[in-house]
């Protein structure tokens, strides 16, 4: 369990920690010679139901940003107030600040007991409950203390040892997090950080990257709860000694993250869920800028209200925060918003999109599909994401901004694409757009009996033009493997489907191949001149060819020139060949022409040809196979030279 302080200046926070613990938090010499807390202090201590983390943050109101640093991801909130003193201003924000952040509990530390009476305690003690009530805190336990005579240690002890108990294990599940609070260098060890693992587990030697920067390093050492230890999990307080390029104390900042690999994706556009402080007069207009704080990050942003032109005092909205950097985050985040000038809090709340658009940000389809995100349960989320329109979800998106694991939610919706790009589909959903594919596909047939299939892209634009273009070509390449459809040259087709030629047409086809085998295979006759000695509307002979072509019989070209398939089959060999012997594999196409002896001007169309369908790259008048696609027109089948 981990335990924040909280509460006013001079109320007696390290004096306490120190009693529950026997550790003087405060490390600064300027902390001790102030006798104020500056920076967040650590201690530990094992109350008997395992160990339990203290971090101590200060209570001067010009450093309420490190307060939030350190009552992010606690589990219980110690909020202090002096028996003498009572309520103070910094006691009312910190209380609204952890109300903001949600944390679940609080015990109320009444301290300096000693200089009080009864009626002074009992005062005081209604005051707070005063300041807790209608927020998550309200009915918190007060407990009066004295760190100067120990007066009530004993009871507060066993009270957080019965809390920690009953405080349920973090899950371990997804990818590492840790929140810099940290970061410094020991002589002998190089750069170590510290901070609290907020998901996942981390060992001696596991590769992480620090977000936002991308640098890359490795856990050379790690301690967790100031002991040295082979790995930690969620919930532990770490200190991680990285190695890598770049790695220094100096490149690492409080704010950034210590990650696994796969969730370092850095964002600086966040759509979230705000609630603004009653106590706030004036609404917060659209266009306001303000100071964010979310776990250990501190950033200027600018607020953006959907929806509305403006939030209210007390009231809850969607808001976009457009960060003037970018940050590591997750699904989920709590976060605190101040006044640009650090005087007073405004509101806080959690992130709900941490990649959302930055135009038609507020239309009532992107304003449905926030409250889908905004559910909290990840199968529930995913169902109503799955159920508002576009009615898709970026798959790889989605498990790595709430850091699920890859297999959690298996079975509830249909992948398609490849990672990193996969998207989602809910199985009706799914089941709807085959069910369409097929009947436009049919459709299509009708109209255009002549035609070979329907182009993918075609397609994919009449059925639905929002699914990416790779997740349909991996629809359609599924179900071309189960046999729903066909793939033919570029064509989607039903099975059921097949070009035929009448009579006519195929009596104008045979006359026309007639002249392009043999040894004229590379000088075939042009439309034109077969239209013009055969008798033919060269309209027709055209249309007839682009028909065969579209068959997979012949290749057109150029605008005037079909060749067998299989002789262009032999031309990609001769360029492949040509490319192979050359030098620096560049070739140029006089040596092309010469192998084919053909004219120069058909050896370029031949080679345009290529270029269009990716077999070669062109710089220049050179040309060279391009390696990527070298198995284009039968490249992968035939002999060199067939």
């Amino acid at each position: 369990m981990i335990v924040g302080t909280a509460g006013h200046i001079d109320h007696g926070k390290t004096a306490l920690v120190k009693a529950l613990t026997g550790a003087d938090v405060d490390r600064l010499k300027e902390e001790k010679a102030r006798g104020i807390t500056i920076e967040l202090g650590f201690a530990y201590a094992d109350l008997g139901t395992g160990v339990v983390g203290f971090v101590d943050v200060p209570g001067h109101e010009k450093l309420v940003h490190t307060m939030v640093a350190g009552a992010g991801g606690i589990d219980l909130a110690l909020i202090v107030v002096a028996a003498d003193d009572g309520v103070m201003p910094q006691t009312r924000e910190h209380v609204a600040i952890l109300d903001l952040l949600g944390v679940p509990r609080a015990i109320v530390a009444l301290t300096k007991a000693d200089l009080a009476d009864e009626a002074r305690r009992g005062a005081v003690a209604a005051e707070v409950a005063a300041v807790l009530a209608g927020t998550a805190l309200e009915g918190a336990e007060v407990v009066a203390v004295s760190s100067l005579t120990g007066e009530g240690i004993a009871g507060l002890r066993d009270r957080l040892a019965r809390a920690a108990a009953e405080t349920r294990a973090r899950a371990a599940e997804g990818g590492f997090r840790l929140a810099v609070d940290r970061s410094f260098s020991m002589t002998g060890a190089g750069t170590v950080v510290t901070g609290t693992v907020h998901s996942g587990r981390i060992a001696t030697g596991d590769e992480v990257v620090v977000s936002p920067s991308g640098l890359t390093a490795r856990v050379r050492e790690l301690r967790a709860e100031s002991r040295s230890a082979a790995s930690a999990g969620s919930g532990h307080r770490v200190a991680l000694n990285l190695a890598g390029p770049g790695i220094a104390k100096d490149a690492i900042h409080r704010g950034d993250e210590i990650v696994a690999p796969a969730l370092h994706a850095p964002t600086s556009r966040i759509d979230a869920e705000l609630r603004l402080l009653a106590s706030e007069a004036r609404p917060l207009t659209s266009g306001s800028r303000a100071r964010l704080h979310s776990g250990t990050v501190e950033a200027g942003v600018r607020i953006v209200a959907l929806g509305a032109d403006a939030v209210p005092g007390g009231a809850a909205a969607m808001v976009q925060l457009v960060l003037d950097r970018p940050i590591a985050t997750s699904w989920g985040r709590r976060f605190i918003l101040r006044d640009v000038s650090a005087q007073r809090t405004l509101g806080g709340g959690r992130f709900i999109d941490l990649r959302p658009p930055a135009r038609k940000r507020a239309t009532p389809e992107r304003l449905a599909q926030l409250e889908a995100m905004s559910v909290s349960d990840p199968a529930e989320a995913l169902a109503a994401q799955l159920a508002a329109p576009p009615r898709m979800v970026a798959w790889d998106a989605f498990l790595r901004d709430r850091n699920l694991d890859p297999g959690a939610l298996d079975g509830q919706a249909v992948v398609l694409g490849a990672a990193p790009d996969r998207v989602a589909l809910a199985p009706p959903t799914a089941e709807t757009l085959r069910a369409d594919m097929t009947a436009t596909l049919a459709a299509f047939h009708v109209e255009h009996s002549d035609l070979q299939g329907m182009a993918p892209e075609r397609l994919r634009l009449a059925l639905n033009p929002r699914l990416p273009k790779p997740a349909f070509a991996a629809l359609l390449a599924a179900e071309a493997a189960r046999g729903e459809f066909r793939l033919d040259s570029g064509f989607a087709r039903l099975p059921s489907h097949e070009v035929r030629m009448t009579p006519e047409d195929q009596g104008i086809y045979q006359r026309y191949i007639a002249g392009l085998g043999g040894e004229g295979r590379f000088r075939p006759p042009r439309v034109r001149d077969f239209a013009t000695v055969e008798g033919e509307d060269e309209r027709e002979v055209r249309r007839v060819m682009r028909l065969a072509a579209r068959m997979g019989r012949v290749d057109q070209i150029s605008r005037d020139h079909f060749f067998l398939r299989p002789t262009t089959e032999e031309m990609a060999d001769i360029v492949r060949r040509l490319s192979a012997a050359a030098p620096d594999g560049w070739f140029s196409a006089p040596a092309l022409r010469d192998e084919l002896r053909n004219g120069r001007k058909v050896a370029i169309e031949i080679l345009d040809f290529f270029d269009r369908h990716g077999l070669t790259l062109r710089r220049g008048d050179l040309r060279r196979v391009n390696p990527h696609r070298a198995d284009l027109f039968g490249g992968g089948n035939r002999g060199e030279g067939a």
